[in-house]
């Protein structure tokens, strides 16, 4: 057994090619290597530029301008001015930028006793022991008094010592701000793909001065000039103006930049997508002053407003002779994996297979005595002598 073993071990097998006519199988052969070929040439060379280095991790430099005036009416008549310090932040501008289009105004707010709004359910009472002295109320906007008191003629709340009068919570039935619909946004964006020591913006290069106080984006006719209407972000988003404006919500302004630096430059431009993301958001800010007596005010701005976050993502390629050899070896080896199927096929899964697997498998093994004859020659001459 172990002289069987070691004679195994030192058999040595080479390849016997063997010419079937076998039409079933020579169409599965053909339509397998079309098949890899279709993916290194369609997917891997083009869709996935497979012969490119890549870098997909660029810097990027994101800066923003709100452009736009509009003025806003009190139930008192009195107007207000806004512009672009008014309803954009952070005046700095970067790739979080916040618009207002509605607000909510409590005016000339000072540190005093005054009843709780009846919104607030922790707020309610009918008497003076619903409302503990000390106790903040719940959701609510100061610190119990200990008193029950008359808010309007039809509900009573608990005294508390805050801001007064408390936060009015009347929100109008459109949105203030509605001519914001027609600001603009200005977007430059920068980025840098430091693989490859290469450069590119998203302005347009051009000699008028005017060009960007003029131009509005147009993924069709204008798909260069980075200035949005606000009007046409919120439309391309899926939504309208009036009924975002009016609660505010969050739309996400995605910056795409796929560059390949084996074309002319000029062809790396940017893509630009909106997204919805929230249909709610708003917050309070105050802005505080002293009257002759140095008495501290403050007047309450609840605001509502569109969200933009903006992102920036991108890649780079360029032809690299690593990456293009990998693709190739990749390629080829598919083709052998073509031939090793068609063989399975041929040799295990076909009506014929046991005559194919003797036509492919033959064990080469000499007769003894030709081997020991031709080893020797005086006993070659003896054979012949004796045939005679």
């Amino acid at each position: 057994m172990a002289a069987a073993l070691c004679c195994g071990l030192l058999d040595y097998k080479t390849e016997k090619f063997a010419l079937t006519r076998n039409r079933r199988v020579g169409l599965l052969h053909r339509l397998l290597q079309l098949a890899v070929l279709g993916y290194l040439l369609g997917w891997v060379l083009v869709v996935r530029r497979g012969y490119q280095d890549t870098d997909a991790a660029p810097h990027i430099s994101v800066i923003t301008k709100m452009k736009g005036v509009s003025v806003t009416r009190s139930k008192d008549a009195s107007s207000r001015l806004w512009d672009a310090v008014d309803y954009a932040s952070p005046p700095q501008g970067e790739n979080v930028l916040f618009l207002v289009t509605n607000f909510i105004a409590t005016a000339k707010q000072a540190q005093g006793t005054c009843p709780e709004s009846p919104s607030v359910l922790d707020g309610m009472c009918t008497e003076d022991v619903d409302c503990p002295v000390g106790n903040p109320v719940v959701h609510g906007n100061g610190i119990k008094t200990g008193k029950c008191v008359m808010f309007n003629a039809t509900h009573s709340t608990c005294e508390i010592y805050g801001w007064c009068p408390v936060e009015n919570n009347t929100l109008p039935r459109k949105p203030l701000l509605a001519e914001a619909e027609n600001f603009t946004l200005f977007i430059k964006n920068t980025v840098n793909f430091t693989k490859f020591n290469f450069s590119k913006g998203n302005t347009f290069q051009t000699n008028d001065s005017t060009y960007f106080k003029s131009c509005t984006y147009d993924p069709f006719f204008n798909p260069s000039c980075p200035v949005f209407r606000i009007g046409d972000v919120v439309e391309a988003a899926g939504e309208t103006f009036g009924d975002l404006a009016l609660l505010g919500g969050s739309i996400s302004i995605r910056i795409e930049w796929n560059c390949d630096l084996d074309q002319p430059t000029a062809w790396c431009q940017p893509q630009y997508s909106f997204i919805l993301v929230d249909r709610r958001y708003n917050f309070r800010t105050a802005s505080y002053y002293w009257d002759s007596q140095r008495r501290p005010y403050r007047s309450l701005m609840k605001l509502y407003g569109i969200r933009f976050d903006i992102s920036v993502h991108g890649q780079a390629g360029k032809f690299g002779i690593i990456p293009a050899a990998v693709s190739f070896g990749t390629g080829i080896a598919f083709f052998g994996a073509a031939t090793v199927v068609c063989d399975l096929v041929l040799l295990y899964l076909d009506t014929k297979a046991d005559f194919y697997w003797k036509e492919k498998f033959e064990e080469a093994k000499p007769p003894k005595g030709k081997t020991e004859a031709a080893a020797d020659p005086q006993w070659a001459d003896q054979d012949i002598r004796n045939a005679q």
